[in-house]
């Protein structure tokens, strides 16, 4: 029996050798390439990937189906950042793309994300269309066509110039400079190596890198920029004396960061200074948007600076189409994903990193000042998210209860229900929960955010307690 593939919230993801083979790529881009050829020409599609293993194997094998399928592929020789691929898919007017990439999932996976002509990723009503198209695939049970490479090989796109060209129209590389700050940045093993230490370093910037060479294992484990794994980075900043550091995950598409004294800023955070420091420096009062998990500062801010909000499901596809829409100054959310007006409908950890170090550069305080002043301005958030991994047994009780509209959690009123992605429980106090199931195991994401510290605790009890109970 065939494995079904279900795009999620960033395409379709699998264990390589389990579920990600050769044959299932085929599927899954054979599927991709009738949605495309359903569109207007001409069809022209960027195949690229992140380090991953058997990365060059799988883009190749991408590349003779689209073309047996009558659709002229452009191979990205080199693994590309996720946001410079959707970058070169609207210069070059591409009908899309074909991204093999698992982001910051742990080494033995791999992916496809497929952004469409916009460099968006797709949305669930394309993705639905690629879903139905494989499934007639199967069903048909043809042979799917394949065409060898031409004499000299297929087109090709180096897609690094264009991408820092553009970033550099985007942040103030000479204010970073003149404020003389040292930057350690560390791009996990990842697609972002040379991207935002060339362009620093190129504007007379001082940066020291790590893990800045190709490991298909990423050092043993998942290349995600949290606080836990970013302590070589930390250990480099202590060296060198940097003001910051910055790291990007395997596909350069989320971010993480570091403040001067060691002090890692959880997105949530990262997100709203960013916001503040946009409006303050560049103007932009559009709005703002963040998924339904994220913090609450942006609210506090949108209405400090009144500027209109937008809360989305999770998922940046969401975000994507307000930034397409010209909608909104930043949007984020706080799994470390945002991107700003003018710029990809999709995530950028580069553009982030690079962000925060003009924010640092320009307004001479470090991250932990800058946010000490911002609670002052509008209040203080603290949040939290956490993973629950339950018995298939309780998972089916705790989605019958997610049903209902509880009245109170952990002594506190329930003010309001939202139901735009899961179920989010907004409390007499000003704190929050938000519980989430994940689509591809029995885990529920919980997050939480308190106002005071003190009550940070609490509201993780009760949180977890309504989830166990």
């Amino acid at each position: 029996m065939s494995t079904t593939i279900r795009f999620g919230t960033s395409g379709w993801r699998a264990i390589v050798a389990d579920e990600f083979t050769v044959a299932n790529i085929r599927r899954a881009v054979a599927g991709i390439a009738v949605y495309v050829k359903s569109q207007p020409g001409p069809h022209r599609v960027l195949v690229g990937r992140d380090p991953r293993f058997l990365g060059e194997s799988f883009v190749a094998e991408t590349a003779r189906v689209l073309a047996g399928a009558g659709i002229e592929p452009i191979v990205i020789p080199e693994a590309a950042p996720t946001p410079a691929i959707a970058y070169a898919v609207r210069m070059l007017k591409t009908s899309g793309a074909i991204n093999f990439t698992a982001s910051h999932n742990p080494p033995e996976y791999n992916g496809i994300k497929f952004s469409t002509p916009d460099g968006a990723p797709a949305l669930p009503e394309v993705t639905k269309q690629i879903e139905a198209a494989i499934a007639e695939i199967d069903a048909a049970g043809c042979a799917i066509a394949r065409a060898e490479p031409p004499a000299g090989g297929f087109e090709t796109a180096d897609v690094k110039p264009a991408f820092l060209k553009r970033l550099a129209e985007l942040i103030d590389l000479k204010a970073i400079a003149k404020a003389g700050i040292k930057i350690v940045y560390d791009p996990f093993w990842g697609a972002g190596r040379g991207y935002s230490s060339d362009l620093l370093r190129e504007a007379g910037v001082a940066v020291e890198t790590v893990h800045d060479y190709r490991d298909v294992l990423f050092g043993g484990h998942a290349p995600e920029p949290d606080d836990y794994l970013l302590g070589d980075a930390k250990q480099k900043m202590r060296e060198s004396g940097a003001a910051l550091g910055i790291a990007t995950d395997g596909d350069a598409d989320r971010f993480g960061i570091v403040d001067g004294n060691g002090t890692f800023l959880q997105p949530n955070y990262i997100i709203a200074l960013l916001f503040d420091y946009l409006v303050e420096t560049r103007g932009w009062r559009n709005g703002v948007a963040k998924s339904v998990a994220t913090t609450n500062l942006i609210n506090a801010l949108a209405e400090h600076h009144k500027v209109p909000l937008y809360e989305t499901p999770v998922g940046f596809k969401y975000i994507g189409e307000l930034i397409n829409g010209d909608k909104i100054a930043i949007g984020g959310e706080e799994s470390a994903g945002l991107t700003i007006r003018g710029h990809v409908p999709e995530k950028d950890g580069i553009l982030a990193g690079l962000l925060v170090a003009e924010m640092v550069a320009v307004r001479g305080k470090s991250l932990s000042m800058q946010l000490k002043e911002l609670f002052a301005k509008v209040g203080s958030f603290y949040p939290v998210r956490e993973n629950f991994r339950l018995t298939r047994e309780a998972m089916q009780k705790f989605t019958e209860k997610l049903k209902a509209d509880p009245a109170e959690l952990g002594g506190h009123k329930v003010t309001q229900v939202v139901r735009t992605d899961g179920l989010k429980l907004i409390l007499d106090d000003g704190s929050w929960v938000c519980y989430r199931l994940s689509g591809t195991e029995p885990v529920v994401r919980a997050y939480t955010e308190a106002r005071s510290e003190q009550g940070m605790e609490a509201l993780r009890t009760a949180a977890e307690k309504f989830v166990l109970g």
